[in-house]
């Protein structure tokens, strides 16, 4: 609608319904006319296309918007920095209908000459395009992991007799997934490739496969399959090297032979016993990257990785006093039936006016209900947070004694995120350093295949942590997984406990507290480092003296 200069009203009273209907609970597919009338922005036009919907899957606006709307327009719709009325603009000035011909029009200088663009601008414009070039093919763990569930199931009714394993770095739990790889083990690979070919969800490239592989791609999303074949016999040496980063295999085990080397000697019964003849303590799988587990599991250092079981609250959570879905007691209600022990609330602070950050009167009512609900759902306990906004200095956005009001601060980034590394660096020690922080949330702001996250010294960051009893922040939403797991030992080894945090903008966002787990344990995190694996006795009394010895000091 913006695209085609439709009127400004209807344009925000579209706005206005799906912000409303997107933070009910109902489905509208089931809200009858009246219903849905009663719903705040939802008027007679709008309930006309729900009306529409329901019998068509589609409304004539739609389709009238569609139909002078090149195709290749929606996808520049995608690119990070071009709104309605810049793509607009190159369509008419330029005449460009696709990321193709917009990076062609970057390429030759063009579009910086129109008004309003610039070379900044088009430098951007060519950062974003290769970015996303750079991710095509590539999917979220989380968005991935049902279809390869699906895939194996079907694999396993393809070849019912054969061994089957999930391989490659989907088995290692990567965060970005380029390609589903299993491995199937059979005495009958010309019955099972056979069956396999005829598989009508997979576009086989039979001029990439081999006698010992099968290569394709799914026809329903933009993924690419390997099958690896083997007999029986070398199911298990081949699954290991499988499973295995590169770096992993390249490891030295002792002075003579690495990981590969001693898997080629196939002198060993089960998995679990080619770490204990080849002097190693066992490694989980999600470790196998070649990051230094060698070592650790020579000294018998594998810690006891953290589960999803391990965790008794939830830290991190919006409301709809700023800009979750569900109200406080929907958001904690619903955190008591998982079974946690508390929730930390931690809406939006006042400088993200956008999400409806919290002024101090909103902050006040809130506590109140908070007091109230504690008084109602005890032993349940909901802890009084905010994500306070880290501004360009680093200064928290709150006054001293406002700050001192709750029970716990995640400072957070969430604006002016192009600085260069030693700004940024510096912007988040200062934020570290102020006294009421309790959690670095989301260190590099990072929204992986969305954008690149903003330069940072994570060795300073950490540092910092550990020199001001600051916890990090792993934000568990699939989007972010920050911070990164490359980084997670390190933390450790400071002596920087890791909060895993969904971030969670609805009840259902709670659902993502087990990536953060997978993340975690990628890294090594134990229960002993992870702040909400305490109790909540040990979490109240962790918050409470912290916060007395902040203001004894102040």
């Amino acid at each position: 609608m913006e695209l085609h200069d439709e009127n400004p009203f209807k344009i925000r009273s579209y706005q206005s319904a799906l912000i409303s209907l997107e933070r009910g609970d109902e489905d509208i597919m089931v809200l009858s006319e009246v219903e849905l009338a009663k719903i705040q922005g939802v008027g007679k036009s709008i309930v006309e296309a729900i009306r529409q919907l329901k019998e068509t899957d589609t409304f004539p606006l739609l389709e009238e918007l569609l139909s002078k709307t090149p195709e290749g327009i929606l996808e520049v719709l995608q690119i990070k920095g071009l709104g309605p009325k810049k793509v607009k603009t190159l369509w008419e000035e330029l005449g460009i209908t696709s990321t193709h011909e917009l990076m062609e029009a970057c390429q030759s200088g063009k579009v910086a000459k129109i008004k309003g663009f610039g070379e900044k601008t088009q430098t951007t414009i060519m950062q974003n395009l290769e970015f996303k070039a750079s991710n095509a093919g590539k999917w979220l763990y989380a968005d991935i992991e049902d279809m390869i569930g699906q895939l194996e199931e079907a694999f396993k009714v393809m070849a019912p007799k054969a061994e089957l394993a999930v391989v490659g770095d989907f088995s290692r739990k990567l965060e970005i997934i380029t390609e589903a790889e299993f491995l199937i083990a059979s005495d009958e690979l010309t019955t099972v490739k056979a069956n396999l070919k005829a598989m009508e969800s997979i576009e086989w490239i039979l001029l990439e496969s081999g006698p010992r592989t099968l290569r394709g791609k799914l026809k329903e999303i933009d993924l690419r399959v390997t099958i690896y074949f083997c007999s029986k016999e070398d199911f298990l040496w081949k699954k290991l090297s499988l499973i295995a980063a590169p770096l992993h295999l390249e490891s030295p085990v002792d002075e003579k032979e690495s990981i590969a080397q001693k898997l080629q000697k196939r002198n060993y019964p089960s998995e679990a016993e080619f770490f204990s003849i080849n002097g190693l303590q066992y490694i989980p799988a999600e470790m196998r990257e070649g990051f230094g587990e060698i070592a650790l599991a020579r000294e018998n250092k594998i810690p006891e990785l953290l589960t999803d079981k391990d965790l008794k609250g939830i830290l991190h959570n919006h409301s709809t006093y700023s800009d979750g879905k569900h109200s406080l007691r929907q958001m904690a209600e619903y955190c008591r039936e998982l079974g946690y022990e508390y929730l930390g609330i931690s809406d939006h602070s006042k400088t993200a006016f956008y999400a409806g950050g919290l002024e101090v009167e909103k902050i006040l009512k809130q506590h109140k209900e908070i007091d109230e609900l504690n008084k109602e759902m005890a032993p349940f306990r909901i802890f009084k947070g905010i994500e306070s906004d880290i501004l360009s200095d680093g200064k928290l956005d709150y006054e001293d004694n406002v700050l001192a009001s709750f029970d716990f601060i995640v400072s957070s980034v969430h604006s002016i995120l192009n600085m260069d590394i030693n700004r940024a660096t510096s912007r988040l020690i200062t934020a570290i350093e102020n006294p009421y922080t309790t959690i670095l949330g989301h260190p590099t702001g990072r929204l992986l295949l969305r954008r690149q996250g903003y330069p940072i010294d994570h060795k300073a960051i950490i540092d910092a942590c550990a020199a001001n009893n600051v916890v990090i922040e792993i934000n568990a939403n699939p989007w972010r997984l920050d911070l990164d797991w490359r980084w997670v030992r390190y933390a450790m080894d400071q002596g920087v406990k890791l909060s895993i945090n969904p971030d969670a903008h609805e009840m259902e966002g709670y659902a993502d507290m087990k990536y953060g787990v997978l993340v975690g344990r990628k890294g090594g995190l134990t229960k002993e480092m992870t702040l909400n694996a305490m109790s909540v006795d040990e979490i109240t009394n962790y918050f409470g003296s912290r916060l007395e010895k902040v203001k004894a000091e102040i």
